[in-house]
């Protein structure tokens, strides 16, 4: 895989287009889950569709509604929530 820098271009909150994705984790129209070389990426929108994929160069097109970016460092591990730490 040809590692390439790591953007994101939003037109609109109609379109992005993303580069340095290593893996698609999951996705459907409402959530797409990816793996980014900075980390865990979470996009949350409405009508979500991945239009194109490849791996190889890292890149990543969506359209649809696009409501939030969100990233963790975490690679998919999800934390302890409120009432797991009571409960401990």
């Amino acid at each position: 895989m040809v590692q390439e820098k790591h953007v994101l271009e939003l037109s609109e909150r109609k379109s992005l287009l993303i580069t340095g994705v290593t893996h698609v984790d999951n996705y459907d129209e409402q959530e797409i889950l990816l793996q980014t070389q900075f980390g865990t990426l979470i996009i949350k929108g409405e009508g979500l569709n991945i239009n194109e994929l490849n791996l190889e160069s890292g890149k990543l097109n969506v359209n649809g509604t696009i409501n939030q970016l969100i990233y963790s460092d975490s690679h998919g591990k999800k934390g302890k929530g409120l009432l797991q730490k009571i409960l401990k």
